[in-house]
């Protein structure tokens, strides 16, 4: 069953690469007493991710904070080293947004967003979502019908719902 408006998001971790190495994060520690966007994506690199959905969420950053988001998280099952290139890559880094690897995909599949699609090889990739998270909770939740389609996750949808 897929998470939804009003459920309290599983504990979960992620990795992100820090000077260090690998470095674990815990949800909790994203969104405790916070409000935090939390959207995912089936892969990094990947066409509609890297031309539409991580963009729409940098064209709205100064929107979303304006609405007392205190920060934006992508979450891919993809691992810390990809991740990090692509925050480089894309200008996400630079812009304060924060992509963490769900590198096995725990949290995808607890939250019910989990697909694969192996024609273009993926496996236990995470479906198009994004939500408006509150103290844990998930206050907003727009996740995609269809693989592909990027419409109601985009950072502009997700605002103007709000």
């Amino acid at each position: 069953m897929s998470i939804t408006t009003g459920d309290t998001l599983p504990e979960a971790s992620f990795l992100k690469m820090s000077e260090n190495g690998p470095e674990e994060v815990s949800l909790s520690g994203l969104t405790a007493g916070r409000k935090v966007v939390i959207f995912g994506l089936p892969g990094a690199f990947s066409r509609t991710c890297s031309a539409a959905h991580l963009p729409s969420f940098l064209r709205v950053k100064d929107d979303l904070k304006a609405k007392g988001v205190e920060d934006i998280i992508c979450i891919s099952v993809n691992d810390p080293f990809v991740m990090k290139a692509w925050a480089e890559e894309t200008g996400a880094e630079a812009a304060g947004l924060h992509l963490l690897a769900d590198a096995a995909g725990d949290f995808t599949q607890a939250i019910g967003m989990a697909f694969d699609a192996p024609v273009v090889g993926f496996h236990g990739r995470s479906q198009r979502y994004a939500m408006v998270v509150e103290d844990g909770k998930v206050m907003l939740l727009q996740a995609e019908d269809k693989p592909g389609v990027c419409e109601a996750s985009t950072g502009e949808a997700l605002l103007a719902a709000m």
